[in-house]
């Protein structure tokens, strides 16, 4: 019975330090993204599917998570509670230099970047019976600003500063997240909204679809100014004919997306994900299209302001490309 007993708890010891082995083997890694509807969502899960292919050779499981937007990955990413996670240029440049939002927490010089994504124009959106043919004439109206912690609030809050506005210039200034502001504005409880998007999205479709809304120009002597003084903007436009009953193309202006990390991460986890997205980059770019234009070259420098993480310089020195 003893001997029998002993074998027993040999075998217990060895199955659990066979567990222990396996788990040890295996990283999980987790991107924080924005709201379900949003780009950034499928941007993290596009970087996942191509990560979690072949996880089996390389032993990293990846995760996407929705979360308040760029303000907030930036943040959990410096109290290492995430990985990776998607960031507006612009705020990943305030995150690193310790400026604007950033500033009572101080530059995170562990910030690093690991390569740009799509183009995101500032996009506002207003109800067709509101009569809104600029932005000024928002003024006294009920317009969505935006959730706490979304770089898209931080880049609205910088706009109004620009031209002079405080939050209580609108009859209400909402601050609902980038999943609630379409059907919002569709229910009429707000009059409009601003949102900083790749596109084509599914988030100004479905309203611009539902119940005809109108794209806004994001234009004036407040956004030249924002345009000439900050490195990470640029003046763009959003095709027209992109979406129903808006034919003519809308001027604004405008950030990159870009793939975020940190000097914590370490360098073999940020060559497998790079390489992951790279060698597949057709399928990548066919994962939403909002991609269909990307070039690595572009990727690799465009909206970078933190510098790139030695796992990604590793491969793309590989490649030839720096």
């Amino acid at each position: 019975m003893k001997k029998l007993t002993a074998v027993a708890a040999a075998l217990a010891i060895f199955g659990t330090l066979g567990t222990t082995s396996v788990h040890a083997q295996q990283k999980f890694v987790t991107i924080g993204t924005g709201g379900v509807t949003g780009v950034y969502y499928a941007a993290g899960g596009a970087i996942c599917r191509l990560i979690n292919v072949n996880r089996a050779q390389h032993g990293i499981r990846c995760s996407v998570e929705s979360t308040g937007g760029s303000v907030y990955n930036l943040n959990t990413i410096r109290a290492g509670e995430l990985d990776f996670g998607v960031a507006q240029s612009d705020w990943q440049y305030h995150a690193y230099n310790g400026s604007s939002t950033f500033k009572d927490a101080g530059a995170n010089k562990d910030l690093r970047a690991v390569f740009s994504i799509h183009p995101e124009p500032f996009t506002v959106l207003s109800r067709k019976e509101a009569g809104i043919a600029k932005f000024e004439d928002f003024k006294g109206k009920r317009f969505n600003v935006g959730n706490p912690g979304s770089g898209t609030r931080a880049s609205m809050e910088e706009l109004l500063n620009a031209m002079g506005w405080k939050l209580s210039d609108f009859s209400l200034a909402s601050e609902l997240k980038a999943d609630e502001h379409g059907a919002a504005l569709c229910d009429n409880k707000i009059d409009g909204f601003f949102y900083g998007v790749g596109h084509p999205s599914a988030n100004i479709q479905d309203p611009t679809t539902t119940c005809g809304a109108k794209l806004v120009p994001l234009t004036g002597p407040a956004v030249d100014k924002l345009v000439a003084e900050r490195p990470y903007y640029a003046s763009v436009a959003i095709p027209g004919g992109l979406y129903a009953n808006n034919p003519d193309p809308t001027p604004t202006y405008g950030v990159l997306a870009t793939f975020v990390t940190s000097t914590k991460t370490p360098d073999d986890v940020v060559y497998t994900m790079v390489k992951a997205v790279f060698e597949n980059f057709d399928d990548f770019k066919r994962l939403h299209p909002a991609f269909a234009h990307l070039q690595p070259a572009d990727m690799i420098k465009n909206g970078n302001s933190a510098p790139l993480h030695d796992g990604a310089v590793k491969y793309y020195k590989e490649k030839g490309w720096m």
